[in-house]
Parts: C-alpha cells; structure tokens; sequence
C-alpha cells in the first residue's frame, strides 16, 4: 500500500453567480434535481454558498466553476476556478 499514490480529491461545483456582495466576494446558486421517495417525480433544489474570488472577475449572470477550500471567513469556503461562461450584457 505504501506504493500506491495517493491523492485529494477536491469537490467541484458548477452554479450561477446571484449577486456580488463586497470586494472578493460573490453569492453562487447551484440548482439540482433531488427524486422524491414516495411519488418518484424529480424536484428541483437549490442551494446558495458564498465564495471567494480573488481576481475580482464574475459578475451577476456568469456560470463559474468552485472548488472546496480553506475557510475565508466565517461563511466563505469555496473559491472560484474559472468562469465558464459569461453573462450576456443587455
């Protein structure tokens, strides 16, 4: 066992960004689809972390990609990766 390699696995989400609260910091909601165990229907469930984003670079609308990390404060412990995809400006 001493040869095998081991590594960490890191969680990675993908979500909107909501709103941007500050400097550094952005509210992402993350939508999945939970079945439900007596009538078998798919509900869809949210929820909403606050993250750390170093470069200052999302803004409302954008989809980005989070990762678990060291807590930054109290509520933030998640950090941004990249920005997936843009929002488009009207």
């Amino acid at each position: 066992m001493a040869d095998m390699e081991t590594t960490k696995r890191t969680k990675t989400l993908t979500g909107v960004v909501t709103s941007k609260s500050g400097t550094k910091s952005i509210r992402v909601e993350i939508e999945f689809r939970v079945k439900h165990a007596k009538y078998n229907k798919y509900i869809r469930r949210r929820t909403r972390l606050a993250v750390h984003d170093e470069g200052n670079q999302c803004g409302v609308g954008d989809v980005v990609e989070i990762v678990e990390c060291r807590p930054y404060s109290k509520t933030k412990s998640w950090r941004v990766v990249q920005v997936a995809q843009k929002a488009i400006q009207a």
